[in-house]
């Protein structure tokens, strides 16, 4: 597939290095000249320098046979211009755009074919604050995926001294369970090395544990390797930028929360558009005012400004002052590796949490989620199977039968995805509807045509093979 991806920013760079490892013809464009030759020496891609949002440089990019222009420049106005241009005078098939401002958002008309012709709006602001949250709601996760609208949760943690499952074998997580709960570790990461998960694998203290369950029984399965900590009830939160601001406004309902801006105008703003946000104009890595909020008494201290080096300072000094979690954005990837773990308990990598959503767009095959894992170097994917036993490889076949590729688990199976099933009543009698039967994946489990199928790649390159895995035959109707 022939892409051109304009804007060579944290995320642009990220799309482009998922699409160079899966094949693809990829032309990068961007003003700047010294940032496209650094992508060029490390990956397999044409670049072009100039101005995404005109005619003559698409055309150099090669639009006029392009399959899909991704547009993630950090212009709304940028990306929007280039779409039409895309559309009206390329006809280029595909066209996405990273936009940030919800006026473009929340009406979905300007994005028709007949305005900006818009196929996929990305919003990596709202993604990251939505990863975010779930990490609030499950504070002794280090990452919080969903899949199937929500109805299978994938968690990762880091086993402890003393767990139930710690020294034990994977095959006795089914005993220590409550009775009509199954669970599936999917993965293990230990000294940063995947350990494939069969039966015997032995859980060790310090191992980064991937566990999939239903959503409604992930709880009681955290519990058997990790400590289930306190609910999170007050977070501080430094940056007021886009990210700062998205969050506040979404958690300040439920919980108590504070946020440090350093600048004036900004934080002026803040004050006047959050209902119930204590907004304080300073900064984050001065000691005094941290200690002055009290922030040994936080649970939850948020580090999102748009500056490394002051999230990891004043993540560390929140940390050392008291502060029980530490997250922090980092957009370096080497910065991530490095700190998370010591003062630092999360370390987040933006691009490569916002650009999932983009990938399942963009990759071939009924891919409706992808989630990049421990800073894209693992995957997940959601897989729809279609066809039949004759024309489908996976289809009608026990996982068992399956030439899996070397470092694939398959880790959940979410059957009759679109049929409502009323599970039980709240205390005021409400009905309780989930959709879809959640099967979690044994070795003679069958996969059925429909079946949304969760499967767990420990490296990016294995991606591919399991598209094709899932490619039906030409007889398919």
């Amino acid at each position: 597939m022939k892409v051109i991806i304009l804007g060579a920013g944290q995320v642009g760079a990220s799309v482009a290095e998922g699409l160079v490892s899966e094949e693809n013809d990829i032309t990068i464009v961007d003003f700047d000249g010294p940032r496209l030759h650094q992508l060029q020496d490390r990956l397999d891609l044409r670049t072009v320098v100039g101005n995404a949002a005109t005619p003559s440089v698409l055309r150099r990019a090669g639009a006029e046979d392009a399959d899909m222009i991704i547009a993630v420049t950090q212009s709304d106005q940028a990306n929007l211009v280039a779409c039409k241009l895309a559309q009206s005078v390329f006809n280029v098939p595909t066209r996405i755009a990273r936009l940030r401002s919800q006026d473009f958002l929340q009406d979905e008309t300007l994005l028709a074919s007949d305005n900006f012709a818009v196929d996929f709006a990305l919003c990596p602001e709202q993604v990251i604050t939505d990863y975010i949250r779930r990490l609030i709601e499950f504070p002794e996760a280090l990452q919080v995926l969903s899949f199937a609208r929500g109805r299978v949760s994938l968690v990762a943690v880091r086993a402890y001294e003393g767990g139930a499952m710690v020294g034990k074998p994977i095959r006795a997580l089914r005993e220590l369970l409550p009775i009509e709960t199954d669970a599936r570790i999917a993965a293990i990461f230990r000294r940063d090395q995947p350990v494939f998960p069969e039966g015997d694998t032995v859980v060790e203290a310090g191992d980064e544990v991937f566990l999939l369950a239903a959503a409604e029984n992930i709880r009681p399965v955290l519990h058997q390797l990790r400590r289930l900590t306190n609910r999170v009830e007050r977070i501080m939160i430094a940056g007021g930028g886009n990210i700062g601001m998205r969050l506040a406004r979404s958690l300040e309902a439920h919980y108590e929360i504070k946020l440090i801006e350093g600048r004036k105008e900004r934080a002026e703003l803040l004050a006047n558009e959050l209902n119930d946000t204590l907004v304080l104009l300073g900064d984050a890595t001065d000691e005094e005012l941290l200690e002055q909020e009290n922030i040994a008494e936080m649970d939850l201290f948020l580090a999102v400004t748009n500056d490394d080096e002051d999230n990891i300072m004043a993540g560390s000094l929140a940390k050392r002052l008291g502060c029980k979690r530490v997250v922090a954005l980092i957009n370096r990837r080497a910065y991530a590796e490095m700190i998370e773990g010591g003062p630092i308990d999360i370390g987040i990598s933006p691009a490569q949490v916002s650009i999932g959503t983009l990938l399942a767009y963009v990759r071939h095959g009924d891919v409706a989620e992808v989630h990049s894992l421990r800073r894209g170097a693992a995957e997940a994917l959601e897989v729809v199977a279609h066809g039949d036993r004759n024309t489908s490889k996976v289809v009608g076949r026990r996982l068992e039968e399956i030439d899996w590729p070397k470092g694939v688990t398959v880790a959940a199976l979410v059957r009759n995805f679109d049929e409502a099933i009323v599970v039980g009543q709240t205390d005021d009698w409400t009905s309780i509807t989930r959709y879809g039967e959640v099967v979690i994946a044994h070795h003679d489990t069958v996969i059925q045509p429909g079946d949304h199928v969760i499967i767990f790649c420990t490296r990016k390159k294995l991606v591919k093979k399991v598209e094709q895995l899932f490619q039906v035959g030409f007889h398919f109707l």
